[in-house]
Parts: C-alpha cells; structure tokens; sequence
C-alpha cells in the first residue's frame, strides 16, 4: 500500500542574485506538482523584483516584517499575520522597501512557473 502522505525535509532552494531566499516545499521544482506550488520565503530588506502579469492565483501569507505589493497602481503594504489572494493576470510588483526582511509563505496556483510569470523587463 502506497503512502496517502508527504513529508518534504529538503525544499529545494532556488538560486537567486538578488538575496532573497526561497525555499519551495512543493511544486513543479521539487515534485514535479503543477497543480500547486508552496515555498517559503524570505525577501531581505530594500529588495524589490520587476513588475510582473502571471498566469497563476497567488496567496501570500506575511509571518514576519512587512511587504509591499503594487497590484494595478494600487500600493498595499501587509504585516505579520496578514494575507493575500491575488488574481491570475495581475500586474503587479512586489518589494521590501522596509529596514527589516520579511518572512512569508506563498502558495500558487497552479504552480509557480518562470514561464508563466511574465516578469517585465527594467
């Protein structure tokens, strides 16, 4: 009889150059699963990534610090304890533009993709 359960120890670190960490426990990198992504993350202080219009739903959970969302020329700043839902095909960009790293979770859906998150171009 096959397992009904998973247990990740070893979420796969995906290589960044601009500091911030991410750790994805499930999704296309780890488990080759498509139908959803998690990953914990760390985004350090001062950090941003470009604007971008993804093909997914993305659910951000914010654990601690505070993190910045630009979605469609609104600005949203969430703190610990806060959470998220944003639609696919949504521009919008995302920083740390605070003096402290922020910790959170986001979950996609379906999974995180570089192929799929149309990041633009500075």
């Amino acid at each position: 009889m096959s397992k009904k359960f998973t247990i990740q120890k070893s979420p796969f670190i995906v290589p960044t150059t601009d500091g911030k960490l991410i750790e994805e426990h499930f999704g296309i990198t780890t488990d080759v699963n498509s139908p959803i992504s998690i990953a914990h993350m760390i985004a350090p202080a001062g950090w941003s990534e470009p604007f971008q219009t993804p093909e997914f739903e993305e659910y951000t959970y914010i654990i601690k610090g505070k993190k910045q969302f630009i979605i469609e020329g609104e600005t949203i700043i969430l703190e610990a304890g806060q959470s998220i839902k944003i639609e696919k095909n949504t521009r919008i960009q995302y920083s740390n533009p605070f003096n402290n790293d922020c910790e959170y979770l986001a979950v996609c859906l379906p999974a995180f993709s570089i192929d799929q998150v149309h990041r633009e171009k500075d």
